[in-house]
This record gives structure tokens, C-alpha cells and sequence, in this order.
């Protein structure tokens, strides 16, 4: 299964001859570079680009194109050479592109040399930038790793060669330039907008990119750090961050200055079926075509299903963005008219004054009135849609009070995805997008237990509606700390429930650290089922136990899959994926424990261990900086509603719901008695 990365984030290669491919929304030049250990090219000799495209273990295309497949053969590259890094850079006079911002975000795939994904990274949060180190092969240890870099240049190709330390880099580009202009017949261009086909909105545009080149990022949130998943609202700058009504490529829509329609729909939503999709629905009389659940591209249902969602929390996104544009724009229009209305002092008073005031505020009410309509236009579509996607959703998508789970089957195949909660915009605060994430879990979840996790995230109308939300949902009012504690516990161990619910009897297990033993209510239902042996060992020593382990698996298994010895595992090792749900941290860990766990964050991944932290960030800050590379690499999630996420495309603040059973409701204990069935059985 293909490994989404995300800036920064790394992922192992299994194999030393593969193909990097390209895919972007213009016509872009592509080269590889040959660094040593710090990265710093040796000459022009160690550049792959199109007037020089075969290095020693490397090929590249010899034009610009808005598809490229880069051959790398690892094996055969000089023993100096570390780093392999993939350049990307718009070329002059092709395409019309002055800037990666003003197209549809690039994509690279690491594939093997029979088309099966390794790794998958789409660069987000280019503006002005006209080359970009999209990402980088390096050694390490004898191994190789791809890491998804990002680094975005707005002078160009020659700044880009220059930061790899190149003496000649300004020669360097001239000669790739004209070597591209030499190809310029042989460009070949961006596909042309769809014209037709069931992803278009009311009132909207075509699709412009197929769907299978659409990225699927979950939500982010801004950090403390490096803008990346797993980080909060306001801590720093990055290219994630948080700025509502405004757009990471310019690819908003613009305003409905003179009245026009808006066009909602986001660029790299598929606008024709796959053609695997089912067909699409008829229309009605006097309307667009009818919803149908499954009809996005992809090989499978699940698949199809999974795009669709992404495809309409992305129609989402914009839609809610274009309205926020407009508005902003109404607000803006009216000022200026009131301003120039008031400019002569002989007109402030009397009805010439007076009628222009009137006038201003009719265009602006006109203009807030016509973005609306565009927008519940497009909410009453993505409704229609939502209504019928999610009761056809698979377990590992659906809800815990979908009827999927009362007719609960143990599966036979590991799944693609799973849902870790529902998303919302204040705009529309009835239909909910699941948040769905890949399989296996690259990045850890950090639930957060403090009171600081209640509104924390958002600002303005957002936030206040966040708070509204859960003083509505909570009749006694916010929670207390303990009440948060409690929440956060049950909704870590709802996801460990569906984890193990929708993988193959015997495929997954949980392990627990609970030094102080005060999860044991949260625990009950994974105990009482089977899904756990017992409840977790207490103190010290129980957090020593687990962590011991767990480390021993990870170590044997990364040696046995690096030297492919798979058959040398001991007898006794429990190769199955594990979920190391840790409570209350960072009490009962001392700095061997500490080390032991940041390893199981960085290299468990990778060997199917997977880190979920239950932990007060706030009171974690006492233990100084130590445990601020842990948080960043954690996907921070709160046990209550809150308005902490945000997309890679506006950087909306969306409303995050934690994936509980409805209050009262037994499914969870049903469906891991089944699941401890099939597991006696087997």
C-alpha cells in the first residue's frame, strides 16, 4: 500500500530500482541531483537534467511535460553519492506558469520498477515559488529511505542549485533552459478541462484533473513547529497554517463582482467516472444528475468510496472559501462606497448623502445574497451527496451507529482506511465529512486531555460556535479536567476498538501503559471481550515491561525485513500489528522509557507499531523541550468537539468530533464479542 508522506516525513525503501513519477498542473522541467552525505553536489557531472538526462543509475525525461517518470537505479550510483534529490522547475515561455501557486498542487509517487506504490508525497503550500526540491532518496545505515522535502524557491532554478552548494549554478540553468527550449515542440501540455460528468456542482465548472491525481491529506493542524499535521493553531508560521478565506496556489474563485456564478468545484476533483465507477445516475428534470455512492475513481469500492469523501470535503472546502471570499469582498465594496460617499463634506448631509449610503448597502446585501445562494446551492448538492455515501460506507469508514455494524462480519482483507471522526464548518453545521486516514498509520495520534483542549483551536465565529456546540452536547456545562481525562481514554479506545474490528482475526492487537491504573473503566469493554488479555500492569514496572517488548519486535523485525530473513524470527515473536495506547503520559516514564518510546514513534510505523498518546499537552510542557519532537510527530486530536484542524488548501479551521458510540449504546461490546469469536474459532 502506497505510504502518504507529509513534509518532513520519511518512509523506508524495500527495494533499489525504482521509478519516481511526476505529476503536476503544467508542463515542469524535471532533474535529479547527486549529493554526498550533507547533500552537497561534487560538480555539473552530479545533475541529471534534460540537456545532460542519463547520470550513472539515473534517467530523466529530456522535456518539459506535466508527467514525468525519473528511472533510479540505487545500486549502481557512486559510492559517494547519499542523496538523491528530484527537482522540479517551471520552465520559460512553456505553459504560461509564473508560479507552482497558480496550478493544481504537484504529486511525485515512488513506485518499483512493476508500478506498485511506495510512497506518495503532494507538495502543498507553493505560492510564489518557481522550483522545488519535491523529494529526496537518501542512505542511511546501508539503507535507503525516501523523505518528502517541499522546499519551494521563488528565484528559480539557479537559487535551487546554488542551496546545493554549486558553484556554476546560474550556467547550469541557462544551459537546462535551453535545452528545454530546444523541446519545446515535444511539450507536452496539461490535459484539458472535462466537460461533462457527475462531479460537477450546480451552477459550476468542470473538474480540470482526474481524481486519482487528487491528493487525500487529512487535515493538518498548525504547530509548533514546521507547519505539518499534529500541531495547534497559532503556535507559528508554515505553510499549513491557519488563514481563513484565503488560498495556499491562488486557486480561489474569484468574487461574483458582476453577479456571475462562482465556481465552487475544486480543480483536481475527477470530473468523469473511472472506468471501474458505476455509471452515473440519471439526472432529474430540472436539476443535476443524482448522487451515487462509489463513483469516484478507483479499483475497488472501498477505494471509490475513500476518494469520494476526500473529493467532497474538498468541494467543501472551497465552496466555504469562495463565500468567505465574497463576503470579505461585499464588506470591502461597501466600505469604499460609504468612504467616497462621505469624502465631500457637502454631501454627509442631506439626501444626496443619504441615497448613496442606501445605494452601497443594497450592492453589498445584493452581492452577500448572490454568494450565498451560489453556496447553499452547492451545500444542498454535497447534503444529497453526504446522505447517500454514508450509509453505503464500509466499517472501517462508517460511523459506530451505521447499520454496517449490526450485520458485522470479521473481515478477511486488511483494510485501506479507517475513520478517526467527523469534520464540520460553521457554515453548515449539519453534514459532517469523515476524516479518514491511510493504512498503516504512518504518524501516531495524540488525544489530549487537558482543559486546554476544549476551544482551544479556531478563533472568531468558529471558535464560538465550537463552544456553542459542545455546552449544547454536554448539558452540565464544559467538562472538568477528570471529565476530560475520561473522554479522551474512551475516545482512544473507540479507535483501538474499530482497528482491531476491521482487521483479520489475530492481524492487530493493543497494548496499554496505564502507570497509575485509572483507565481501567475506559478498558473494560477491550478486557471483558478478549480483545485484551488483562488490564495493563501498573507502575514502573508495567510501563518497563510493555516498552521492553515492543522494542525487541520492532528491532527483529526491521533486521529480518532489511536482510529478508523473515523465516529467522523467533518462534514466540507476535509479528501481528500492535497499537500501543499509552495513558496519562508522561507519568511513570523515566528517560530510559522516554528513549524507548520516541523509538517506537520514529521506527514502529514502519513494522506495524503504532503510538497513541493520551496525555495533557499542557502539563507535558513541564517536562522542557525534550518531549516537543514527540508532539510534533503526533496528529494532535481532542476527546471533545473543537475547531483545531485545518486543510492544506484554505486553511479552513474545521470542527474535529472524536469517534464515539452513541451514549448507551452497547455496538462496540457486540462487535468485539464477535470479533473474540472468530478469533477462538481460528
Amino acid at each position: 500500500m502506497t505510504a502518504e508522506l507529509v513534509r518532513g516525513q520519511n518512509h523506508p525503501l524495500d527495494r533499489t530500482r525504482v521509478e519516481i513519477r511526476v505529476a503536476a498542473g503544467g508542463p515542469v522541467v524535471a532533474g535529479v541531483t547527486l549529493g554526498d552525505e550533507q547533500g552537497r553536489l561534487s560538480g555539473a557531472e552530479a545533475v541529471a537534467h534534460p540537456g545532460a538526462p542519463r547520470r550513472t543509475g539515473i534517467e530523466v525525461p529530456r522535456q518539459a511535460a506535466a508527467e514525468h517518470r525519473i528511472a533510479v537505479d540505487l545500486d549502481a550510483l557512486p559510492a559517494a553519492v547519499h542523496r538523491v534529490s528530484v527537482l522540479l522547475a517551471l520552465p520559460s515561455g512553456i505553459g504560461g506558469l509564473a508560479a507552482f501557486g497558480a496550478a493544481a498542487a504537484p504529486a511525485v509517487t515512488v513506485t518499483g520498477l512493476d508500478g506498485t506504490g511506495l510512497a506518495r508525497y503532494t507538495i502543498t503550500g507553493l505560492g510564489a515559488e518557481s522550483a522545488v526540491v519535491a523529494v529526496e532518496l537518501y542512505r542511511r545505515q546501508d539503507a535507503w529511505k525516501v523523505r518528502a522535502v517541499g522546499q519551494g524557491y521563488a528565484d528559480g532554478l539557479p537559487a535551487m542549485l546554488r542551496d546545493q552548494g554549486l558553484a556554476q549554478a546560474a550556467e547550469l540553468a541557462a544551459e537546462i533552459e535551453e535545452a528545454v527550449g530546444l523541446g519545446q515542440a515535444r511539450a507536452v501540455p496539461a490535459p484539458a478541462p472535462m466537460t461533462a460528468g457527475r462531479a460537477e456542482r450546480p451552477g459550476t465548472g468542470p473538474a480540470t484533473a482526474p481524481a486519482q491525481d487528487r491528493p487525500s491529506p487529512a487535515p493538518t493542524t498548525a504547530a509548533d513547529g514546521p507547519a505539518r499535521p499534529g500541531a495547534e493553531a497559532g503556535d507559528g508560521p508554515g505553510a499549513d497554517a491557519m488563514a481563513a478565506a484565503t488560498t495556499k496556489g491562488g486557486d480561489l474563485p474569484p468574487s461574483p463582482v458582476d453577479g456571475s456564478p462562482i465556481d465552487y468545484q475544486h480543480p483536481r476533483r475527477r470530473s468523469t467516472p473511472a472506468p471501474s465507477a458505476p455509471a452515473p445516475s440519471p439526472s432529474t428534470p430540472d436539476g443535476p444528475p443524482l448522487p451515487v455512492a462509489g463513483d469516484a475513481a478507483g479499483w475497488s469500492m472501498d477505494e471509490r468510496l475513500y476518494n469520494q469523501v476526500w473529493g467532497m470535503f474538498e468541494d467543501l472546502a472551497r465552496s466555504v472559501a469562495a463565500y468567505r471570499s465574497a463576503a470579505d469582498f461585499a464588506e470591502s465594496r461597501l466600505e469604499q462606497e460609504l468612504d467616497r460617499a462621505l469624502a465631500d463634506p457637502r454631501d454627509r448631509l442631506g439626501t444626496a448623502g443619504e441615497a448613496a449610503r442606501a445605494t452601497a448597502r443594497d450592492k453589498h446585501a445584493t452581492l452577500v445574497t448572490q454568494a450565498r445562494a451560489a453556496l447553499d446551492r452547492d451545500l444542498a448538492q454535497l447534503m444529497a451527496e453526504s446522505e447517500v455515501v454514508e450509509p453505503a460506507l464500509p466499517p472501517a469508514f462508517a460511523r459506530w451507529d451505521n447499520p454496517v455494524w449490526q450485520g458485522y462480519h470479521v473481515p478477511q482483507e486488511r483494510p485501506m482506511a479507517l475513520r478517526l471522526g467527523d469534520l464540520h464548518l460553521p457554515e453548515v453545521l449539519d453534514l459532517r465529512i469523515p476524516m479518514l486516514v491511510r493504512l498503516p498509520l504512518e504518524r501516531g495520534l495524540w488525544i489530549d486531555s487537558g482543559p486546554d483542549s476544549y476551544g482551544r483551536g479556531g478563533s472568531g465565529p468558529e471558535r464560538d460556535i465550537g463552544r456553542r456546540e459542545l455546552a449544547g452536547a454536554l448539558t452540565d456545562g464544559p467538562p472538568d479536567e477528570a471529565e476530560l481525562r475520561r473522554l479522551a481514554m474512551e475516545s482512544a479506545v473507540a479507535i483501538a476498538a474499530r482497528l482491531l474490528a476491521i482487521h483479520p482475526a489475530g492481524e492487530f492487537a493493543v497494548q496499554v501503559i496505564d502507570p497509575g491504573g485509572a483507565a481501567a473503566p475506559a478498558l473494560a469493554p477491550l478486557v471483558e471481550s478478549g480483545a485484551m488479555p488483562a488490564y495493563p500492569l501498573p507502575g514502573a514496572k508495567g510501563v518497563a515491561a510493555v516498552l521492553e517488548e515492543l522494542t525487541r519486535r520492532v528491532e527483529l523485525v526491521r533486521m529480518a525485513v532489511r536482510h529478508r530473513a523473515a523465516d529467522a524470527l523467533p518462534a514466540d515473536l507476535d509479528t501481528a500489528e500492535q497499537l500501543l495506547i499509552v495513558h496519562d503520559f508522561p507519568h511513570g516514564f523515566d528517560d530510559r522509557a522516554l528513549t524507548r518510546l520516541r523509538y517506537l514513534a520514529d521506527e514502529g510505523p514502519a513494522v506495524g507499531v503504532h503510538l497513541m498518546l493520551v496525555a495533557n499537552r499542557a502539563q507535558s510542557r513541564e517536562y522542557g523541550p525534550v518531549l516537543d519532537p514527540l508532539w510534533r510527530s503526533l496528529l494532535r486530536l481532542t476527546p471533545v468537539p473543537d475547531a483545531h484542524l485545518a486543510d492544506p488548501w484554505v486553511g479552513h479551521a474545521w470542527t474535529y468530533e472524536p469517534p464515539l458510540a452513541p451514549q448507551g449504546s452497547q455496538v462496540v461490546r457486540q462487535v468485539l464479542g464477535r470479533l473474540a469469536e472468530a478469533r477462538r474459532a481460528a
